[in-house]
């Protein structure tokens, strides 16, 4: 399955890559080596941490390269108005809870629920995408069918 990002989620991934890989990674190594200085490396509780917390940054780094690599920058351009997209915001009824809401559709390195942004990869976000004015769409999600019809898209 194709992931996408936006611009500006691109962006906010190399910006993060090159924090871990610059700042963080210095971090790092400053933290193992004021470890290995305190002497006996097999009850050293300061150095295992250290070296949990490397291992964490390498694994986050490989994880940062492996999404800018296989990511599609998403040009909002091409995509038609009268239809829900992958940048949409759109206003829908929650036929479940009575109420409306409002959700802009984002990157997964954007997402804001507190702010309406929810990823355009989520279960709600794919079901919506494709979808016009008025269609009703139902979800599965974790406790149950939603159903959410869409009030209007911009």
């Amino acid at each position: 399955m194709k992931k996408y990002t936006t611009k500006s989620g691109y962006q906010i991934m190399v910006d993060e890559l090159n924090h871990l890989s610059t700042t963080e990674y210095q971090n790092a190594i400053e933290m193992l080596q004021e470890a290995r200085d305190k002497g006996d490396l097999s009850e050293n509780a300061e150095y295992e941490a250290a070296k949990e917390y490397h291992v964490n940054l390498m694994n986050k780094i490989s994880v940062l390269k492996e999404k800018l690599r296989t990511y599609e920058i998403v040009d909002s351009s091409k995509f038609s108005s009268d239809a829900v997209n992958m940048l949409s915001t759109v206003e829908i009824k929650n036929h479940k809870l009575n109420t409306n809401q409002t959700w802009k559709l984002v990157s997964e390195s954007e997402i804001d629920t507190k702010n309406g942004k929810i990823s355009f990869n989520s279960p709600i976000g794919m079901a919506l995408i494709g979808h016009k004015i008025g269609e009703i769409v139902e979800v599965n999600v974790p406790s149950g069918v939603m159903k959410l019809e869409i009030l209007n898209i911009r």
